[in-house]
């Protein structure tokens, strides 16, 4: 809807998509957290696991979900807008600046969740929405920092949409931007 809505200007559809999802997500988390940790994140789900925060077979099951509802959620949204149920992007978004932004997103948002949830978790959606919101802003990649909506996102030929062959690198820099958070977390609090 943003995109139509900007009549071409991309900045205006970006902001549109920003406000959005981070409003949207901020309110997802209030409503599922009580319910399922509100894991909509399969790198949050993997670190969690490594933590013994929750068990290896929970894990597999939150990650096939989470990739099941994004790709759910690209049907709905489709279906919404009179779009094709699945079409594959023609998006690029490609390079090592993607990448690495992808890991700097990544990386970013698993500090906020790992730290507040820690040291304020009443205000975990809070500051994930923010964070999300922000981050399509100061990333070059416009912050998926999520496999599952990567993943989703390669079968929306839409705005938000990302080329089935860049996906992999995507995933790359998310998963190291997870490795990265999960050591800095426990780097950060070690004194505690």
């Amino acid at each position: 809807m943003g995109e139509r809505l900007a009549n071409g200007s991309t900045g205006l559809a970006l902001l549109a998509n920003s406000i959005a999802t981070g409003a949207g997500l901020g309110v997802l988390i209030l409503t599922f957290a009580p319910i399922s940790g509100a894991h909509f994140n399969p790198l949050v789900s993997l670190v969690s696991a490594s933590r013994g925060q929750q068990s290896w077979s929970d894990t597999a099951a939150y990650c096939a979900v989470q990739i099941g509802g994004a790709l759910a959620g690209v049907v709905c949204a489709h279906l919404m807008f009179g779009e094709p149920v699945m079409s594959w992007s023609t998006h690029t978004r490609s390079g090592a600046a993607q990448i690495f932004s992808e890991a700097v997103a990544t990386s970013g948002l698993l500090l906020v969740i790992l730290l507040c949830a820690r040291y304020q978790p009443s205000r975990v959606a809070y500051a994930v929405g923010a964070y999300i919101a922000s981050a399509y802003w100061f990333t070059s990649s416009t912050s998926f920092a999520n496999p599952a909506v990567t993943l989703a996102r390669s079968v929306t030929n839409t705005f938000a949409g990302i080329r089935p062959g860049d996906v992999p690198g995507f995933l790359l820099g998310q998963a190291a931007g997870a490795v990265s958070a999960a050591w800095l977390a426990r780097w950060l609090v070690r004194s505690e």
